[in-house]
Formats: C-alpha cells, structure tokens, sequence
C-alpha cells in the first residue's frame, strides 16, 4: 500500500506528533533505560494514527507492540497484561489483520469497510466477556498477579477492543479507550515504586487521547460510506 504524502490530515500529524513528543520526554526525564519500553510506546501511538484511518497497517503494527508490550508486563508481574496482550491482543490483532484486508472499502486497501453489529451478537459478545472475565479472574488469582482488580478490568475491556476490532465496529476505539485509562491506573500503582514507570502512564494517556480521536475518526468513516 502506498501513502501519499497528504494521507494523514494536519490534525493526525499533530496528535502523532505530540504523543511521540511526549512519549520521549517522559522517557528522558523518567526512564533513561528501558529502551524497549520507548520502542513499544512508539510502535503503539503509530499504530493506533493508522487504526484511526482504518488501514491494516495498523493491526500489524498492533501485534508488534503486543508482543513487546507482553515482554515488559513480564518483567513487572503483571501477569494479567502479559496473558492478555500474547495470548488474547496479538492473535485478535492478527485476525483482525486478516479480516480488515478481505474488507476494504470500494477496492481501497488502505482503509477497511466499516461494519455494525446486530443485538444478537451484541448479546453474545457480553456473554462471552463476562465468560472471559470470569475466567482471567481465577487464572490471575492462581499467579499471584499484581493489582488483581485492575488487572482483571484490563481483560475485560481488552476482549470488548480486540472483538470490535475484528467485527471492524467503530466502538472498538471506545473499548480501547476504556482499557487506557484502566491501565493508566495500573501503571501509576507501579510508578509509585518505580519512577520509571510514570514513562508508561504517559504512554498509555496519550494512547487514550488518540483512542478517542480514532471513535471520532470512524464515525466519520461510518458515515460517508453510508453516503
């Protein structure tokens, strides 16, 4: 797929500009060492200004960062994250690549058709994260996992993100939003031990402000290819 130069509007340019801006900072002035927290933190705000359009490259780009994103969640014993993130983000983001390649709008690869789900499977979307949810909680519990309730939050609204984003419904970004803020709150528990951690809250608040501009983004979509 090849972008041209004016793909991404002045307003996208400037949100990526600023959540990589940011996320730099932080990291001088927090971290200095967790290179590949920066790395991931980077790949992330990228991925999410291409999700925003609807192109596929940014699920590739979500399972880079959720395999890195699984790697530093190890090392802090928030199991909960790294089960999440390599067992259910990166296989979801996966399909989703697949699933959003097979359904371009009007023969454009670089931007998905939008879809909307029935309250059928709206009900058996709900099923299955209460399903999960509960599930998580016992497995996180059994692995001694940090900060358990938030933890378990963070399943539940990342099963909501990862099965919106493969039914290609403009709500995936809410759910991702959602997830956000739940680990802004998980990672300024950890920041309190370890100042270097206040470089991923950072991260994870400019990854909402760009989650809620992706809702925006593809309720515009949504609506001029109704039109």
């Amino acid at each position: 797929m090849k972008i041209s130069a004016r793909y991404f509007s002045r307003t996208e340019l400037l949100l990526w500009s600023l959540s990589v801006s940011f996320v730099i900072l932080s990291f001088c002035i927090f971290d200095r060492e967790s290179y590949l927290t920066l790395f991931a933190s980077l790949i992330g705000v990228t991925a999410l200004i291409f999700n925003a359009k609807g192109n596929p490259a940014g699920q590739a780009l979500t399972v880079i960062f959720s395999l890195l994103y699984g790697v530093i969640s190890f090392r802090f014993s928030y199991y909960g994250e790294m089960i999440t993130y390599l067992g259910m983000t990166m296989p979801m983001a996966v399909f989703a690549l697949i699933a959003w390649l097979k359904n371009p709008y009007a023969g454009n690869r670089a931007e998905v058709r939008v879809n909307s789900i029935e309250k059928p499977e709206q009900m058996l979307m709900w099923f299955l994260t209460a399903a999960v949810t509960v599930m998580f909680y016992f497995i996180l519990r059994y692995f001694h996992t940090a900060s358990l309730i938030p933890s378990t939050v963070s399943v539940t609204t990342s099963f909501l993100a990862v099965y919106l984003t493969f039914r290609r419904c403009p709500a995936f970004a809410l759910a991702y939003a959602a997830n956000d803020t739940v680990l802004i709150v998980l990672w300024s528990l950890a920041s309190r031990k370890d100042m270097r951690n206040i470089s991923v809250v950072v991260c994870f608040a400019a990854f909402l402000v760009n989650d809620i501009y992706g809702y925006i983004s593809w309720r515009r979509m949504k609506n001029r290819q109704s039109a």
